[in-house]
């Protein structure tokens, strides 16, 4: 089933290729940073140097990464990709 398709407006404001940060939320202590960067080398290859902030209790972090994209759609895909994994709870 494909991904329906969200009206962003990424390309009005956008030139491409540009760095777009991600910020991904998950289960922390599952290798959350490692699944992550497993998918986006598939999709946007590169050298990423993630930062990793835990929460509180320790049981979800958070990962912020910059990504270079080439368009609207590959933002979108790099959101699909990523927040399919199981342990990612939120992404923005």
């Amino acid at each position: 089933m494909a991904t329906p398709v969200k009206d962003t407006h990424f390309d009005e404001y956008l030139e491409y290729p540009c760095p777009f940060t991600f910020k991904i939320m998950g289960l922390a202590n599952v290798n959350l940073t490692d699944q992550v960067l497993t998918k986006l080398q598939v999709i946007a290859p590169g050298d990423y140097a993630p930062k990793v902030k835990p929460s509180s209790k320790g049981n979800y972090e958070s990962i912020t990464l910059v990504a270079t994209v080439t368009s609207g759609k590959h933002i979108e895909e790099i959101y699909n990709v990523i927040s399919a994994i199981d342990d990612v709870r939120h992404m923005l």
